[in-house]
């Protein structure tokens, strides 16, 4: 009677175990976007992990009023996105969202800036420390020297000098 209860334990156990690392396939994010749709869809407050619209597109819509949305600003973020791949940590998704929040966070402070404009100048401040950056982490950063009342190049400047100082340890 000891065997089979023993073994009872052993398959829970391999049950539970196999389990395992399930949720950790679902939550990863796929390496291309599925859809590229250029169809006007509803706004959201963030792109969702499920959400297959292309980020750069995503970011275009939201600053639109209408159901198109202009060509060339959606190849500048089509750009600053792909140049952000190699600086930080965050994907394109991640990128989008946190640009999102930041032109949120400078809409309080009465600063307007292009999302496409945001991302190509904090890619710029992340290749001056010779390694990839947490995007959010920069976003924050840059939010608190504008609320400090620095224009945008004084503030770009002042994270450059931080991020520069990362280049040597």
């Amino acid at each position: 009677m000891r065997v089979p209860r023993a073994l009872a334990v052993l398959g829970t156990a391999f049950a539970l175990l196999a389990g395992c690392g399930e949720e950790d396939q679902r939550e990863r994010e796929p390496e291309t976007v599925a859809a590229r749709s250029e169809r006007a869809a509803p706004e959201t407050a963030w792109l969702a992990p499920t959400d297959t619209t292309e980020p750069a597109l995503w970011l275009a819509r939201r600053a639109t009023s209408g159901p198109s949305v202009d060509p060339a600003a959606l190849g500048a973020l089509r750009a600053s996105l792909a140049q952000a791949r190699g600086r930080f940590v965050e994907d394109p998704r991640m990128v989008a969202n946190r640009t999102a929040q930041l032109e949120a966070m400078l809409a309080e402070i009465d600063v307007a800036e292009s999302p496409a404009a945001l991302i190509a100048d904090l890619s710029e401040v992340a290749a001056v420390s010779g390694r990839r950056q947490l995007y959010g982490e920069m976003c924050q950063h840059y939010a608190t020297v504008r609320r400090d009342g620095l224009s945008r190049a004084a503030a770009l400047e002042r994270l450059r000098e931080r991020y520069a100082a990362q280049r040597h340890p």
